[in-house]
Order: structure tokens, then C-alpha cells, then sequence
């Protein structure tokens, strides 16, 4: 990625910055250095100030800092010295009265050692300030999303046919990773829930040593992260034998409710509004109380970012914005059922970046 494009993200970030009251920022969230840098690596972080913007890590990163991040200014621990110790020095040094940090990525144990080594300089909690960027993606971002969607979606075809009766739902999921990870993604973006039968009645379930049967549904919620750090996020459901009526009428909810939300995808909506869409399809079925989670959420280089689709959040969507859209049905003791697609929302409306098909896919467990 070109290192102007890291320039102007910093640029933005210090805009903000005005409004806080603090002359320097302290970025302290491996996901938030990695927006703002190009970095990849972990324990490290970035002071971002008005004509400052360095990185301090150790020596474990040197070499990859200069490869990854030309032209970024570092700092080197060694060995002897704590991070902290390196940051007391130089916020001393650079005569910075007032910074601000990440409270919403710090510990009580990392505030309290921030308070004592950086007396008399105040500390200022602000949350959220470089999430906030994050939350609309260039067109670059984008793209990347669209080739982790492309990767996930690969993987999940080269998956289906290769099901076979008695493999374990753990099984299933490592030979998915493997396809992923073959076709050129970086891994899972989360541990994939693989579940058949009555264990899709359990929303974030972990795949066991259970077999897959031919007599029931399998919900499969899985994702990618591409090369660079970009994640998908989608779930879909086959049926390997007869389903109960019940599980039939369910996923004709769940499809439905996902249909209409998404159509009401477009700029300016509240995000609490298209929540609504869905589970007023649900919750007019009859399975209100089984649809617990909300609807969807960001993503981007996390797979669980702002904004999110909920009754209980405020705000509006927006151009750039990437979600997903999720709703679900879970009957304890009988299965469940979540369809989930990622969406852009774009200057006129919305694109569904995920492309397979929505309707219930019926697999022979050879």
C-alpha cells in the first residue's frame, strides 16, 4: 500500500486531534498502528503528534519496520528498558504537556504505569478517535474486502462437495482453513463455526469432534483475512437430508428478514432502523425471542468493528461503510438458521459483495 495513503490517514487523525485537547496522541491498538502504518507486527506504539509521527517498538521488529514502513520514524527499545520507560523519555523530551491515549485499548495496570512515568504531563482518555476513521473505507479498502469475500467464497465451494458422512465438524473446518490458506488468504479471520444439527442452535458454537450426519441442517459461519489484513465475514446453511417442517419455515424467516434489510441498506439510514427490518420479519413470525443477537456489524482490517447494526446503537449509515447483515433463528434441541452477506453501502444505495446463493442448498454426504 503506498505510504502517502498512511500520510493522509495521520493527517486526518490530527484534524480530530484538535477537538481533544491534547497535543500528542498515543496509539496503543495493534489493529489501530497497522491502519495508521502499514506495520504488522505486535507490542509496539505510535505517537502521533503535529509534526511528529513515530513508531516505537523493539529490536524483534527492526528489519520489518524498514521494510514495511520506509520512511517512518522509530524508535528501538533495547533490551534493559521497558516500553513504558521508552515512552516517559521521549514524551519528556518532545515537551508534551498534554497526550492522549487509547483508553478504550488500555489496561488499569497500563494507565496507572502511564500516570506515574509521565508526570507532570497530563493524560487524556479519548476513545475511538482512529476507530472512527476506520469505520469508512477508500476505495483501496474496498477492493481488499472484496478479495477476502472472493477468497472465502472459494474456499467454501471447494469445501462443500468434499463433506463426506462421519467427518467431525473440526474436520470440516481445518480442511476449509486449508483451502483458504491454499487459494492465498492469511487464514481465518475467526474460528469458524461449523455446526450440524441442533448445535446451529448455539450462535457462536465451536466446531467438536461431532460427525456430520444425513439427516439435518449445517450452518457454516466462516472468514478470511487476505493478504493485507482485510477480513470477510459471511454464513450459510445446506441441508444433508429432510428437514423438519419447523427448520424449513425458519430459514424462509431468516431469508426473508435478510432480503428486506438489505434492500433498506442506503446512506442516511439509522442503523437501529435497518435492525428493524429484519426483526420485525422475525419477530412477526413468531421467533422474536430467538433472534438475540443484532443484526450485523463493520468490517475491515477486524472482523468486529463499528458500526454496528443494533436497536441499542445511534448513528446513521454512510458511503464506505462495509457491514454485515445476519439475522438468525435458534431453536435450542432442533438447529438454527443465519444467513449473512457483506455490503458496501455506496453513494445511491448499497452492493452485496458476497455472491453465493442465498437459497438452502441441499448436499448428498457421499
Amino acid at each position: 500500500m503506498p505510504a502517502d495513503r498512511f500520510a493522509t490517514r495521520c493527517e486526518k487523525l490530527r484534524s480530530r486531534l484538535k477537538k481533544e485537547e491534547a497535543d500528542t496522541f498515543l496509539v496503543c491498538s495493534e489493529t489501530n498502528v497497522r491502519y495508521l502504518t502499514g506495520f504488522t507486527g505486535d507490542s509496539s506504539y505510535l505517537l502521533i503528534g503535529p509534526d511528529q509521527r513515530l513508531l516505537l517498538s523493539d529490536s524483534r521488529f527492526e528489519t520489518q519496520i524498514a521494510e514495511e514502513c520506509p520512511g517512518l520514524d522509530a524508535e528501538i527499545r533495547h533490551s534493559s528498558q521497558s516500553m513504558v520507560k521508552l515512552l516517559s523519555k521521549i514524551v519528556k523530551s518532545s515537551g508534551i504537556t498534554k497526550l492522549g491515549f487509547e483508553s478504550n485499548h488500555v489496561s488499569v495496570a497500563q494507565w496507572e504505569s502511564f500516570r506515574d512515568e509521565f508526570s507532570p504531563t497530563e493524560m487524556i482518555p479519548i476513545s475511538g478517535l482512529v476507530e472512527k476513521l476506520r469505520v469508512i473505507k477508500d476505495a483501496h479498502e474496498v477492493k481488499r474486502i472484496r478479495e477476502a469475500v472472493r477468497l472465502a467464497e472459494r474456499s467454501y465451494r471447494q469445501l462443500i462437495p468434499s463433506l463426506v458422512e462421519g467427518m467431525t465438524e473440526m474436520e470440516a473446518s481445518a480442511q476449509l482453513e486449508y483451502s483458504a490458506r491454499k487459494f492465498g488468504a492469511l487464514g481465518y479471520s475467526f474460528e469458524a463455526i461449523i455446526a450440524m444439527g441442533d448445535r446451529a442452535a448455539l450462535p457462536h458454537y465451536r466446531p467438536g469432534p461431532l460427525p456430520l450426519t444425513p439427516d439435518g441442517l449445517l450452518l457454516i459461519d466462516w472468514g478470511v483475512v487476505e493478504p493485507e489484513g482485510y477480513c470477510s465475514d459471511l454464513t450459510r446453511c445446506v441441508r444433508t437430508g429432510k428437514l423438519s417442517t419447523k427448520l424449513q419455515r425458519i430459514y424462509e424467516v431468516v431469508a426473508e428478514a435478510q432480503r428486506k434489510a438489505i434492500a433498506e441498506i442506503r446512506p442516511g439510514i439509522e442503523l437501529k432502523e435497518v435492525d428493524a427490518v429484519a426483526r420485525n420479519v422475525i419477530e412477526a413470525a413468531g421467533f422474536g425471542k430467538r433472534f438475540g443477537h443484532g443484526l450485523g456489524h463493520g468490517i475491515g482490517l477486524a472482523v468486529h468493528e463499528a458500526p454496528r447494526l443494533s436497536a441499542q446503537v445511534e448513528g446513521t449509515l454512510r458511503p464506505g461503510m462495509v457491514v454485515t447483515v445476519e439475522p438468525g433463528i435458534y431453536l435450542p434441541g432442533q438447529g438454527g438458521v443465519r444467513i449473512e452477506d457483506d455490503v458496501l453501502v455506496t453513494k445511491d444505495g448499497h452492493e452485496v459483495l458476497s455472491t453465493l446463493p442465498r437459497e438452502l442448498e441441499h448436499i448428498s454426504l457421499a
